[in-house]
């Protein structure tokens, strides 16, 4: 018995060949890129939304970026509860009627966006509680951060160079900042999440690892840091943090079975 783990596969082929191994094989098939990033990134999520006192089901949200990470991040924080989230690829905002979408941006678009909002990233972002950035260096502005909502919580996880730097989105207004560098604070890194989960996963032989599994791991991740400890510059664990392994482990695999999908 044993597990794939998908590395380095772009869009859009990586979800057709994610589709295909899952359809003929009965064993957990994981492309890290989608959902390891998702899992980490609603872990991070999570522990920025206590400190800003906000809600999944009430926030708004724009992901810059709509390739493998970016479709999957969307998924996942919807399964959660998100409902206003708005996906931007380099021609800006996507929405239903929308032209050029290949066939999983037409199925993004036709769950997300639901007002239809067009335009820039900069026309979307305005207003937004959060952005989420798995896309380009440089793309968000000062001038932009200043125009969210108070407080917003930046997710800049281009590297080397995020979308915008923790400093010069601090002193626009962000409360909270994580990008994917290990020399800032709150790196979002998802090998936080899959060798615990694929440990959870192949201790009860699981068939799949479903959206219950991920959504433990990632509370698994964010409940590693404790009440007291939690603060704007501490959101995530460091990546070799030895707890959350095994944390992550023992949570899957009692979603695994919870869910139905374990085999022992």
């Amino acid at each position: 018995f044993g597990g794939v783990n998908l590395e380095d596969i772009s869009a859009p082929r990586c979800f057709e060949i994610e589709r295909r191994l899952k359809a003929s094989c009965d064993i957990p098939i994981f492309h890290d890129d989608q959902h390891g990033t998702a899992v980490v990134t609603l872990a991070a999520m999570l522990n920025a939304l206590k400190i800003t006192g906000r809600s999944i089901q009430d926030i708004s949200v724009v992901i810059n970026g709509s390739g493998a990470a970016g479709i999957a991040v969307t998924r996942l924080l919807m399964s959660m509860g998100l409902k206003k989230v708005i996906l931007c690829d380099t021609k800006g905002a996507i929405y239903e009627g929308r032209d050029n979408l290949n066939p999983e941006k037409e199925d993004m678009a036709r769950i997300s966006n639901l007002e239809h909002k067009k335009g820039s990233l900069a026309d979307v972002i305005r207003g937004a509680d959060v952005f989420i950035g798995l896309s380009a260096p440089g793309v968000v502005t000062s001038d932009m951060v200043r125009t969210m909502a108070k407080d917003p919580i930046i997710f800049a996880m281009s590297n080397p160079v995020p979308e915008i730097m923790p400093e010069e989105a601090r002193a626009a207004g962000a409360r909270v900042i994580g990008t994917g560098r290990s020399d800032f604070a709150n790196q979002i890194n998802n090998v936080l999440a899959f060798p615990g989960i694929f440990r959870g996963a192949l201790d009860v032989r699981a068939s799949d690892i479903n959206d219950a599994m991920k959504i433990a791991a990632a509370h698994a991740i964010a409940e590693i840091i404790t009440a007291e400890e939690l603060n704007p510059e501490y959101i995530i664990p460091a990546p070799f943090d030895p707890r959350v392994g095994k944390a992550v482990a023992a949570e899957v695999a009692k979603a695994a079975r919870e869910s139905g999908v374990a085999r022992i």
